[in-house]
């Protein structure tokens, strides 16, 4: 064996051990204990079968989706204008828009519950100006509320970061050429940034789809596909369903970040 290839079985050797270990393993065993439920079927089909499952699922896709298209719509404009505009406090307006980055998921649902719960401040304001109180901390409207809040600021830096790199002369060729501010926007801007925004909407809804600190803080009426997990494993002692569940969400959430990534590969090709 020759130097050089000892120096590469040094470098992989590490590699290997933390993806066999750390990944491949438990991936095996959850997929092995994914098939035969506990009362002897199989989990898939059980899935099917079982409306709480299929509801908490497709509650889990919604929020997921709504999260990512709401998030994209503010972050792309926000970022352009930060992007594009240089005025006093701006580094502290981004700072300000970045902090929800240093929250886990358990302090952002604190977050909504402080703004959206029975004591928040939303109910009190509400409860002064029509004498009843407005709550939602505790619903599907509060956990996409605690979404978009940790989610925006992720998106929000990859927009900045790709606006600032657009090629100010195509669009002086385009307004030279009589294109107006919209038509800029929507043939020359949107489509450079087309790659940004499929990466970071991709991560944005995968996270949504995964996340689990903020809807177990507002889990009063929550029933997404994190907490069916959760109690599964942890109150019904069920273990293959709670693996099937998470193969589920393992799967949709990979087949999304899968399609960005070629639509975004795509979208960089035909750019070039």
């Amino acid at each position: 064996m020759t130097s050089a290839t000892r120096f590469s079985v040094i470098l992989i050797l590490p590699l290997t051990i933390v993806v066999v270990a750390f990944f491949l393993l438990p991936m095996a065993e959850l997929f092995a204990r994914s098939f035969v439920s506990r009362n002897g079927g199989i989990t898939y089909a059980e899935i099917l079968a079982t409306p709480r499952y299929l509801s908490s699922l497709g509650a889990t896709l919604i929020v997921a989706a709504l999260t990512t298209v709401i998030t994209l719509a503010l972050s792309t404009l926000v970022g352009l204008l930060l992007a594009r505009s240089r005025f006093p406090g701006r580094s502290l307006l981004l700072a300000v828009l970045t902090f929800p980055l240093a929250f886990p998921g358990v302090v952002v649902g604190f977050l909504v519950i402080l703004l959206a719960g029975r004591q928040g401040l939303i109910g009190e304001v509400t409860r002064l100006a029509t004498g009843e109180k407005l709550v939602f901390a505790y619903s599907m409207t509060g956990l996409l509320v605690g979404y978009l809040y940790f989610s925006i600021p992720r998106v929000l830096l990859t927009i900045v970061a790709a606006a600032e790199k657009l090629d100010p002369a195509l669009e002086e060729a385009a307004r030279s050429l009589g294109a107006g501010p919209w038509r800029v926007l929507s043939d020359i801007i949107l489509p450079a940034l087309r790659p940004a925004m499929l990466a970071s909407g991709a991560l944005a809804f995968a996270t949504a789809m995964g996340a689990f600190g903020t809807a177990f803080t507002l889990a009063t009426n929550i029933d997404v596909l994190p907490m069916v997990i959760y109690t599964e494993f942890t109150l019904n002692a069920n273990i293959a369903m709670a693996a099937a569940l998470s193969i589920v969400l393992g799967l949709i959430t990979w087949l999304a970040l899968a399609i960005a990534r070629q639509a975004s590969g795509a979208s960089v090709a035909a750019a070039g």
